[in-house]
């Protein structure tokens, strides 16, 4: 299973992380700053600056999503039979499944969307 703590903290990285990115990239095209120019005006610098501290803030969230997702698969615990709890047939059978899924018939009492 995922360690859901890390996941949470990789996801909140990986958000401000983006929109400190992109956020002021989408302001300083506003503003009027050029594209694909090699040394801008020292009116755009701040917002460069901060864009570029947003992109370190983006890879490190992503690095722990990463790192997590390895960790996890090398020492997290095993998940069970039906971790999100489903209701529909493939979660009732055994995993891998036996050579025709069911022994028996099954019966159906419930819809595959009656959580309640």
């Amino acid at each position: 299973m995922y360690d859901t703590r890390w996941a949470n903290i990789g996801l909140v990285l990986f958000f401000v992380g983006f929109v400190t990115l992109y956020g002021p990239m989408f302001l300083l095209g506003i503003k009027g700053m050029p594209r694909r120019y090699f040394d801008y005006d020292e009116v755009f610098h701040a917002g460069n600056i901060v864009s570029s501290m947003g992109a370190f803030v983006l890879y490190a969230g992503l690095a722990i999503i990463i790192i997590n997702l390895f960790a996890s698969l090398k020492s997290g615990s095993k998940a069970p039979a039906d971790p999100w709890g489903g209701k529909t047939l493939e979660w009732t059978i055994p995993s891998p499944p036996t050579i025709e899924n069911f022994e028996e018939t099954p019966v159906i009492t419930k819809g595959p969307y009656d959580y309640n």
